[in-house]
């Protein structure tokens, strides 16, 4: 259970860096919407974060969220905010998903 919600931080943190985004795009009502989903994300983030370190080693699961933050956001990059996609940026993010994996595998 803690793995999934460990998952489900790292969603979130995708999401609070989507919202500074797209934030930083808009302006007036529509940008305080967008912070608000930021503090609203971000908030739900960091209390699953300190729920599942309760019970995974510290480490592990930091490196798990914010590798999860890390692929997602440059995942949302390229797909929402057309950032290019170029080969080494693919291959390091996906070596980075290959040490995500690897934590995983090797905790208890």
């Amino acid at each position: 259970m803690n793995w999934i919600l460990l998952i489900i931080a790292g969603l979130f943190e995708v999401a609070f860096a989507t919202c500074l985004g797209k934030a930083k795009e808009t302006t007036g009502t529509t940008m305080w919407f967008w912070y608000a989903g930021f503090l609203i994300c971000l908030t739900i983030s960091m209390v699953l974060l300190v729920k599942v370190t309760k019970e995974l080693p510290i480490g592990t699961a930091y490196a798990v969220w914010t590798g999860i933050g890390a692929v997602g956001s440059v995942l949302v990059g390229i797909l929402v905010f057309k950032e290019p996609a170029t080969f080494w940026r693919v291959f390091f993010i996906s070596t980075l998903i290959i040490s995500i994996i690897g934590l995983k595998v090797v905790s208890k």
